[in-house]
């Protein structure tokens, strides 16, 4: 899987764990392993500018997808993964601190960063939160991955709550 990590917010983040668990979702989704995705950490004022420009939404977010071949999981075990460029994911540190302060289970600005990797994989995926239903698939997909991906690590504690509506 080739993946990139590119901090360029001015904040320092744990850029590895991001690698990791972008990696670990994206095995857990069936993903081809030759497929692309990068990963980018902005400043507040270069995501406000992102959200304006595609989203037609004013100031900051914590986490915006952009798709490029549109990949999507398979569906039946013997199915084959296609392999492409998955899209990015940008990330914003300066938000993802303060949602990790203000979650119910309290946590660091880079577990958030990570539960947002995980959030951003799944937009690109084609998973969505507008409806119902589809926030329940979606939000008990990134919890069971993100679960799976602590346990593997040996990490405890309560499992983070996510942030992101």
């Amino acid at each position: 899987m080739a993946i990139e990590v590119n901090n360029e917010s001015g904040v320092e983040i744990d850029e590895r764990s991001l690698l990791d668990i972008a990696r670990y979702a994206l095995g857990r989704m069936r993903i081809h392993p030759l497929s692309e995705l990068s990963v980018i950490a902005v400043d507040e004022a270069a995501m406000e500018q992102l959200h304006l420009q595609w989203m037609e939404l004013p100031g900051p977010t914590d986490v915006m997808s952009f798709p490029m071949d549109e990949l999507r999981p398979p569906t039946r075990a013997d199915e084959e993964p296609v392999q492409g460029l998955l899209g990015d994911i940008v990330l914003c540190p300066g938000v993802a601190r303060r949602q990790g302060e203000q979650a119910p289970t309290r946590h660091s600005m880079d577990t958030e960063l990570q539960l947002l990797t995980v959030h951003g994989v799944l937009h690109l995926l084609g998973y969505d939160h507008e409806e119902p239903v589809e926030k329940a698939e979606m939000f008990g997909l990134q919890k069971a991955i993100v679960d799976g991906w602590r346990a593997e690590r040996g990490l405890t504690g309560p499992s983070p709550a996510p942030t992101t509506t």
